[in-house]
């Protein structure tokens, strides 16, 4: 048997039976050689081509893992994410961090389609970018590549762009697995946490990319109560196979990911990426028995069945696709759907046509569409805000200055009636650790990794007070990855975006909201708090302690549990409408909730509102969240008119972990809310099971 014939036998009864019985079939044709060959990355070749050649190190092209010439097993085909296609250039998407203000996992799954095709554009057959790490504290650097700070959001959102891959054909890989949200310490911190905060907080969002088909999914650098991610039993097999049943493969974090083959190999690390390192002494290994021939069996089993059940769907694409202008333009419409707007008062927002503009800040008129680390995509353009706001409003009415002067500043605003002040982070204040000097309270321009401070710089702060005098009207843009603290200088302001790192077509679509074309409709998907304190604790590298515990509690579900007030709550985001939500219901089926709520249009603008469903345990006996968010839908509604907003929120997804049996129970009562975001919420019914 080959792999050709392999896959045909599956398609034919595509159950995991079948695939379980064919992939071993294939498995017996294989040498010992074959079978580790299949474990290790082969992407030495690539890298030393682009270096030497194209002048580019990471992921010019895809990284090969695997395959078997003798046989016809295709190799796996590597390509980073998640703001698009890493190889060569492609389109730059916005960053996750604003796909989750989109709320909006439709919409997300038709992003997935874009990656897919460009991928295979590109012959990737896997792709890294399902990127669902929880952020607990705005400090970290990478906050970007995830969705935000709540499980279900994470899941929802992963789910969408893992659909979208598998259906396409593409191995779709969520990462870092698992309790991976500090960057400079991500080689050496360990992350404690208690086998309930695990389940409930950490690891749902992974569970529901698993059951939505993932086929693949890479271990963390970082250890978790006390044992490296990559060679942790754990999280592994215990938990990935046993309890949720994964059916693919697990492979490293790049480079430095597995520290003895052994242990990774026996804890369920298949695959080591994107060179072979560790996993060149596998065959050593065996002959000192510290793995055994059924150890090897196993994880080239997980990586043909991966293979076999996913490839056969794979479809090359013309590389004509790439940057298409369906791509591009798809880009711009997510870049605007995800602004949010934070304040607007007396409708500063939008600006009329033929007004006075200046753009002014460090990110005026600069390139800055996030981490400059493995998720960066090289795009051949990127619209500024000025050639944006330049395009809309036309070239005579709009005048720029790049830079955090006040004095310059105050000279190129004197003529215009808005000020547009862009500000915040770029690649050099967070990201991927890349050249990190010290980070703790003084942070080295450049060195990238977490944030030093949870406040835009003091010279972007100085500039906001100084143009707040002017009397013009004020609009400030934030551009980064996550929270900032900001009530300094909120009250300043006449209107404030969150426009977060908004990719290649960025501009455009900040000038399709300043206008009005698009009317945004983004929701934070983390708090923004009053103070740093408020958020929980976090580790830099100049701190001594290399333990943290990843508590039960964080974001809304701590600010409500310590009846924290935050300055803009968890799904907080105005509009150029308003909207009015009544006659809402809850039925309960046999495992669902379904919530119905209609949305009226009672604004002068059409618009978009998202519909938001917490639930509350009314257990008292146990510590439970005050409530958690379980559903969510995005709705568009003209003016005047209403929509029917239905929800169907899963019995699975309240249920609370019980660590006594390892299992999941419904408490007896559950309150349900309907709401526009953490704290504008209402009590809608009392559910009894």
């Amino acid at each position: 048997m080959n792999f050709n014939q392999a896959t045909e036998i599956y398609k034919k009864n595509p159950t995991v039976e079948n695939l379980n019985k064919v992939a071993k079939e294939l498995l017996t044709e294989m040498t010992l050689k074959e079978k580790i060959r299949l474990m290790q990355g082969h992407a030495m070749g690539v890298t030393i081509k682009n270096t030497l050649t194209k002048g580019r190190y990471y992921n010019g092209e895809a990284y090969p893992a695997g395959g078997c010439k003798r046989l016809g097993i295709p190799p796996v085909l590597f390509t980073d994410g998640p703001r698009g296609i890493v190889m060569k250039k492609c389109t730059c998407f916005p960053v996750s961090m604003l796909r989750g203000a989109t709320f909006d996992d439709e919409l997300e799954y038709e992003v997935g389609k874009v990656f897919a095709r460009e991928a295979s554009a590109l012959n990737a057959n896997l792709f890294g970018g399902v990127c669902i790490n929880l952020l607990r504290n705005p400090m970290w650097g990478r906050a970007q590549e995830s969705y935000g700070e709540d499980p279900f959001l994470l899941g929802k959102m992963g789910v969408a762009l893992t659909k979208a891959m598998q259906e396409s054909g593409i191995i779709a890989c969520p990462k870092h697995y698992a309790l991976n949200s500090i960057e400079d310490l991500r080689f050496s911190v360990d992350a404690k946490a208690d086998e309930r905060t695990l389940h409930e907080v950490y690891l749902p969002h992974f569970k529901k990319c698993i059951d939505a088909g993932a086929m693949s999914i890479m271990g963390a650098y970082n250890k978790v109560n006390g044992t490296y991610c990559c060679e942790n039993k754990e999280l592994l097999t215990d938990i990935l196979r046993d309890k949720w049943g994964f059916e693919g493969f697990a492979l490293s974090d790049f480079l430095y990911g597995i520290y003895d083959a052994a242990r990774s190999v026996k804890a369920g690390m298949d695959m080591e990426m994107p060179y072979y390192f560790r996993y060149a002494l596998l065959n050593y290994k065996l002959k000192k028995g510290e793995l055994t021939q059924e150890d090897i069996d196993l994880s080239a089993l997980r990586i043909l069945k991966a293979l076999i059940k996913t490839l056969p769907e794979y479809k090359s694409r013309s590389k004509s696709v790439i940057l298409s202008k369906e791509h591009t333009q798809l880009a711009r419409y997510v870049a605007g759907k995800g602004t949010v707007l934070l304040k607007n008062e007396n409708k500063t927002l939008p600006v009329e046509s033929g007004k006075k503009i200046a753009v002014v800040g460090r990110y005026a008129d600069k390139v800055n569409v996030g981490d400059h680390g493995s998720s960066n995509v090289y795009s051949p353009y990127t619209v500024t805000a000025y050639e944006g706001i330049k395009n809309r409003f036309g070239q005579s009415n709009v005048t720029v200055y790049n830079g955090c002067d006040t004095v310059k500043a105050m000279q190129a605003v004197k003529d215009c009636e808005y000020i547009v002040a862009c500000v915040g982070s770029d690649w050099l204040q967070e990201g991927e650790f890349l050249v990190n000097l010290g980070n703790v309270k003084k942070k080295p321009k450049g060195s990238g990794g977490d944030r030093a401070d949870l406040r835009i710089p003091r010279e972007d702060v100085e500039l906001i007070k100084a143009l707040s005098k002017t009397g013009k009207k004020l609009i400030v843009n934030i551009m980064g990855g996550s929270a900032y603290v900001i009530k300094e200088w909120t009250d300043l302001a006449d209107s404030i975006l969150f426009s977060f790192y908004s990719g290649l077509e960025g501009g455009n679509a900040l000038a399709d909201v300043l206008s009005g074309d698009v009317n945004p409709g983004g929701k934070l998907p983390f708090t923004i708090a009053f103070n740093d304190t408020d958020y929980p604790p976090f580790l830099h590298i100049a701190d001594k302690e290399r333990e943290i515990d990843y508590g039960y509690y964080h974001g809304y579900t701590l600010f409500d549990k310590k009846s924290i007030e935050p300055q803009y709550p968890f799904g907080y985001g105005l509009s150029y409408t308003d909207f009015e939500i009544s006659d809402c219901s809850v039925y309960k089926k046999e495992n669902v909730l379904e919530v119905t709520a209609t949305v009226k249009n009672i604004g002068d603008a059409d618009g978009d509102e998202v519909v938001q469903v917490y639930v509350s345990s009314e257990n008292k006996e146990e510590d439970r969240p005050v409530k958690l968010l379980k559903g969510f839908k995005r709705v568009t509604v003209k003016t005047g008119e209403t929509a029917v907003a239905e929800i169907s929120v899963e019995l699975d997804d309240i249920k609370f972990y019980d660590p006594e049996n390892g299992d999941w129970k419904l408490d007896k009562s559950y309150v349900v809310f309907v709401g526009t975001d953490s704290k504008n919420v209402k009590a809608i019914s009392k559910v009894e099971f």
